[in-house]
C-alpha cells in the first residue's frame, strides 16, 4: 500500500517536465477525488506550480517546482536508503 508521501513523490515526478490532470491521474493511478485532494495540497505548500496560457485563468498543466525537486531529490535519496 503507498503511502501520501509516496503519492505525492510520484505526482511531484510524473509532472517534473510538465504534466496535465489526466496524465497524471492514470500514471500515478488515482481516482479523480485523490488527484484533486493532492493537487490542492502540493499547490498549497508550493510543490507543485499551475501553468496557464498567457491571457486565460485556466490551468493548461501542473509542473514541479524548484521546492518540489528538492522534495523529491529528498525522497530519493530516503527510498535507496531503505533499500
Amino acid at each position: 500500500m503507498r503511502s501520501q508521501i509516496d503519492i505525492m513523490a510520484s505526482i511531484l515526478n510524473e509532472a517534473v517536465e510538465g504534466a496535465k490532470k489526466t496524465r497524471i491521474m492514470y500514471r500515478c493511478n488515482l481516482s479523480y477525488k485523490q488527484l484533486q485532494r493532492y493537487l490542492k495540497l502540493l499547490l498549497g505548500i508550493e510543490l507543485l506550480r499551475s501553468i496557464s496560457k498567457k491571457g486565460s485563468n485556466k490551468t493548461d498543466y501542473f509542473k514541479t517546482s524548484a521546492k518540489g525537486r528538492a522534495f523529491l531529490d529528498a525522497y530519493l535519496k530516503l527510498e535507496a536508503l531503505m533499500t
